[in-house]
């Protein structure tokens, strides 16, 4: 079990957001979907979240700003002079409620000099949190309350799989290519497809050994869940090996990127061969 206030806190507040979630997930009539200026749905949950969200991070600490994927646009030059600052997705995975399989998630994050710090990853369906803070650990409750210490697992080849996080569906060539030379180089790789941030957090409990992402995501997407994995042990690269940083520039679009579980693997030598130029460029969410 954790010991700390700070991390028991935003997990009752993602606690309570996917309250409000449900509460529109759970009702019998059809969901109303509006299209915010980029084409993505919104629906009365990701607002009800969102203000649930903000307003009790607020009064958990009001000298820390909030960056919501739902809030209003914040220049750079106002939100590059934080070093300390919440990042949020309120609903992450709209286009899994409004499919209404479960698969989205809750995710707040606390960003410390453009890394993540703290990572709350919470599944309102299963009941099921992910959390962590860096330098404490990482953990998963489930909807029981029962909690277990999570980590990130060593590669092991004699296991006879890679377990590669990833799409079946809609993977991508450069996904598809990469695959290939992992198991040209390591053998084998098993595909584990699930949706939202929850595929980082499947590296974080040892369940999946990489989750190469060759598409859009914005950093709200990631956020979270990257503080539950670098709590856990592993990492978030871009695909030059450059650890996933946040805040650094005026678009809030990640660059395409690699999470890995055992960051101390040779997964440079075995990924950096790959000569695709499509590698480098940023993706969009799932």
């Amino acid at each position: 079990m954790w010991n700390d206030q700070q991390l028991d806190e935003v997990r009752n507040i993602a606690v309570a957001a996917g309250q409000e979630i449900l509460t529109v997930y759970d009702q019998d009539q059809e969901l109303e979907i509006t299209l915010k200026d980029d084409k993505s749905p919104l629906t009365e949950a990701d607002r009800r979240a969102h203000e649930l969200i903000v307003e009790r991070l607020q009064r958990l600490d009001p000298d820390i700003p909030i960056l919501s994927e739902e809030s209003d646009a914040i220049d750079f030059e106002t939100r590059g002079s934080w070093h300390r600052y919440w990042l949020v997705d309120p609903l992450d995975g709209t286009k899994e409620f409004i499919k209404r399989n479960g698969e989205f998630t809750v995710n707040i994050a606390l960003i410390d000099g453009g890394r993540p710090s703290l990572g709350v990853v919470h599944v309102p369906v299963t009941g099921v949190t992910y959390l962590g803070k860096v330098g404490i650990g990482a953990w998963k409750q489930d909807a029981t309350g029962d909690i277990s210490a999570i980590a990130a697992q060593s590669l092991e080849l004699e296991r006879g799989v890679v377990r590669v996080v990833a799409s079946r569906s809609h993977r991508g060539e450069e996904v598809e290519a990469l695959i290939t030379r992992i198991e040209a180089g390591l053998g084998p790789c098993e595909v584990v497809s699930m949706g939202s941030s929850l595929k980082i957090c499947l590296l974080a409990d040892g369940s999946a050994d990489i989750y190469p992402r060759l598409a859009p995501t914005c950093e709200w997407d990631t956020a979270a869940a990257h503080g539950v994995l670098a709590a856990a042990g592993g990492e978030i690269y871009s695909t030059g090996f450059e650890p996933l940083r946040y805040n650094q520039k005026a678009e809030l679009l990640n660059p395409y990127f690699i999470a890995l579980a055992d960051i101390e693997f040779a997964w440079q030598q075995l990924l950096r061969a790959d000569p695709a130029q499509a590698l480098d460029k940023p993706g969009e969410n799932d």
